[in-house]
This record gives C-alpha cells, sequence and structure tokens, in this order.
C-alpha cells in the first residue's frame, strides 16, 4: 500500500507542475476593454470623435510656439547681461590706460627733467643737498 501511495502522489506532483490550459473565463482582452470604455467605432463617429486632430494639432503649434518664446526672452536676458558686462570692462580697460600713460608722462619726465628729479628725491625719499641744514618742526 505505501508503494501505490507514493506513485499517486508522484502523479498530483507532476501534474502540479505543468502549465494551466487556458479557458475562455480567463481575463479580458484589450480589445473588450476598450470597446467598454470607448465604444465601437460607429459610436466614436456618431459622437464626433474623441479628440479632433485641429485641437490636436493646435496644442502641438501653441507648445512650439511657448518653447520659442522662452528661448528668445531667456537668450534676450544673457544677450544684456553680456552686453554690460562688455561695457564695464571696456570703463575698466579704458582707466587703465589713462593710469598707464600718466605713469608712462611721470616717468619721461623723472628720465629727463632734472628738477622733476630733485623733487621726487626730497618727496619720497626725504633726500636734501649736502649744503642744506634740516630743522624738524613739531
Amino acid at each position: 500500500m505505501s508503494r501505490v501511495a507514493n506513485l499517486h502522489w508522484a502523479d498530483e506532483r507532476i501534474r502540479s507542475q505543468r502549465i494551466a490550459p487556458r479557458t475562455a473565463s480567463a481575463l479580458p482582452r484589450a480589445r473588450e476593454i476598450s470597446l467598454e470604455l470607448i465604444g465601437t467605432r460607429a459610436e466614436v463617429r456618431r459622437r464626433g470623435g474623441i479628440i479632433p486632430s485641429w485641437v490636436i494639432f493646435g496644442m502641438i503649434i501653441l507648445a512650439a510656439l511657448g518653447l520659442c518664446v522662452t528661448v528668445t526672452v531667456r537668450t534676450h536676458a544673457q544677450k544684456q547681461a553680456a552686453s554690460s558686462a562688455y561695457l564695464k570692462l571696456q570703463q575698466d580697460v579704458e582707466m587703465l590706460r589713462r593710469g598707464n600713460k600718466a605713469l608712462q608722462t611721470d616717468l619721461h619726465r623723472l628720465q629727463t627733467d632734472p628738477k622733476a628729479i630733485e623733487s621726487a628725491a626730497r618727496s619720497q625719499l626725504n633726500m636734501a643737498r649736502a649744503n642744506e641744514i634740516i630743522v624738524p618742526v613739531e
């Protein structure tokens, strides 16, 4: 008897591992679901369609227009910022050129004019001539 029970157990085990055949009472198909939600083609035509094609086209055109306007506004703002930065740099360069020109004239004057050399030595280096007497005043 134990041998008969073992065979029965083995047969049940093999039968349970097989894929069950598909029956008609399985899940509804996608076509059936769409017919329930949307309806037949005749019903859709009678209602005038789900969304008219011109509405979809208009939405696409509006989205493209919005994208173009956004890009244009952002580009214009970046151009304005770059333009103001460029003007500021031009002003800084011009100020530095004027300062360099003034330094070049001072250098040329200090190299050629003896009176300018003497006044620079007296003011910056606290120098005096050999025959001068310096009296500090407090």
